[in-house]
């Protein structure tokens, strides 16, 4: 973070004004590392009941009229997931805004039970019309985790660790959707969907166990101009907070704060509106690209020849490498700058999809998939982590929520692409040149992302 010397103190009013408009980030900051340890660990579990929440439908979906009187038809099926896809997207962009308007805790934690209590609701559902709203209401807590849990989980790291840190959270969804594969291949024949949907309401022994422990974020309490909560909260943290301990940088906080626009009128400011629309078209080709492939590349590779456990051993491939490279991608990106290693990722990911049908070899076709699996799944973790540092504190969660909500309509999309080139019968090759494009596309605006001259890190 920024630090504030004794020259800069000196600089009078004008020099303050100047800061506020390059939206620098309040004081220099010590982070004890088990307080970042702790935020880390809760902002993970949390994102993993998530992942577990977004993948279970599609490993229930063959059973999840069994046991019931439904007769729902594969569009209907469709529909609920669009459904749950759509509250997310609402989900997303307001409790982003929200929290940064009354805090992230309290969203987060509010986010986690509600989608907890409606998959109890959900398995407890008499009727498809319960089920469908459940799931629905349900999205608008999903939505309302990753902003909020970015945000906790930048603000309480260090600078050279935050890419790191985010990306390290974000395994957790992949961590959740593996969770589902394993428990739907062992109770799925035995116990029904319902008994799954059950288990994702475990969460709320999380809340109500974690919750005490997760702090509020003193660079909120700061931009909210409560700067005696910022300080108790910092002396109980043992955080050392430079404008916190120093009576002209609290004046340096209220000068530079008194500038800030609301938090989703300044993603429109001046300075941020060309970044915002490049993060916002960079976020729906990345999730177009990752929830498109994640659907299809089980059927793509069926009609390519491999058999249906292949296919699904590679789907797996994909969201291992997805976690196992965001966290490579992350360290990368701390120290030589988001910007570089976002883009590259995504051109590496058009790459190894064009070159994926045109594989020879099983080697070589797991080497392809993982490298997707890195510039699309694990990407994505890495462009969210840019997007919430490259905000100020007073918008930053209304910055990636707004993003991800944006990206949703990618989300909603990209299965629907694949359904349209399946229904086409059109050449397997062009399935993959399409997803390609998207990968290319996301590159090219995350390169259209401006330098941030106030920015701590690297862009």
């Amino acid at each position: 973070m920024n630090t504030w010397s004794s020259r800069n103190n000196e600089a009078g009013a004008a020099r303050l004004h100047d800061t506020a408009l390059d939206h620098t980030e309040p004081g220099a900051v010590s982070i004890p590392l088990p307080v970042t340890i702790r935020v880390v660990a809760i902002c993970l579990a949390m994102i993993l009941a998530e992942g577990y929440d977004v993948a279970i439908y599609g490993a229930v979906l063959p059973m999840l009229t069994h046991g019931t009187n439904w007769s729902l038809s594969p569009f209907q099926l469709g529909a609920i997931a669009s459904c749950s896809l759509a509250g997310m997207m609402i989900g997303a962009m307001c409790a982003g805004t929200v929290s940064d308007l009354i805090g992230r805790r309290w969203v987060l934690l509010g986010s986690v039970a509600l989608f907890s209590a409606m998959m109890a609701a959900a398995a407890l559902a008499p009727t498809p019309t319960v089920f469908v709203v459940a799931r629905v209401v349900g999205g608008l807590g999903l939505g309302g985790v990753v902003p909020t849990a970015a945000a906790l989980t930048v603000e309480y790291s260090p600078a050279h660790r935050r890419s790191f840190n985010y990306a390290l959270i974000y395994t957790g969804y992949s961590l959740g959707g593996i969770l589902v594969a394993l428990l739907a291949i062992a109770w799925l024949p035995t116990h029904g969907w319902r008994w799954l949907f059950g288990l994702g309401a475990l969460p709320l022994l999380l809340v109500l166990v974690a919750g005490p422990s997760l702090p509020e974020s003193i660079d909120f309490l700061i931009a909210r101009k409560r700067f005696d909560e910022a300080r108790s909260l910092a002396r109980a943290l043992r955080i050392r907070h430079e404008w916190l301990e120093n009576e002209r940088g609290g004046d340096a906080v209220r000068i530079a704060e008194k500038s800030s626009p609301a938090p989703v009128r300044s993603l429109f400011d001046r300075s941020f509106i060309h970044a915002t629309l490049a993060f916002w078209l960079a976020m729906f080709m990345g999730l177009l690209l990752l929830y498109g492939l994640s659907t299809w590349l089980p059927q793509l590779m069926r009609k390519a020849g491999y058999p249906l456990g292949s296919s699904l051993a590679l789907l797996m491939t994909l969201n291992l490498a997805a976690a196992l490279g965001s966290l490579s991608g992350g360290v990368l990106a701390d120290r030589v700058g988001s910007k570089g290693v976002v883009s590259v990722l995504y051109l590496l990911a058009a790459a190894s999809l064009c070159a994926l049908p045109f594989a020879h070899g099983v080697v070589l076709t797991y080497v392809l998939v993982s490298i997707a699996g890195v510039g699309t799944i694990g990407n994505t973790m890495l462009l969210g982590a840019y997007i919430t540092q490259y905000y100020p504190p007073h918008s930053r969660a209304t910055g990636i929520g707004w993003a991800l909500g944006i990206g949703r309509f990618g989300a909603i999309a990209g299965p629907l692409i694949g359904g349209v080139l399946a229904q086409w019968d059109v050449v397997l090759a062009w399935n993959f040149f399409v997803f390609a494009a998207a990968g290319l596309l996301a590159a090219i605006a995350v390169l259209m992302v401006p330098g941030n001259r106030a920015r701590p890190i690297r862009d």
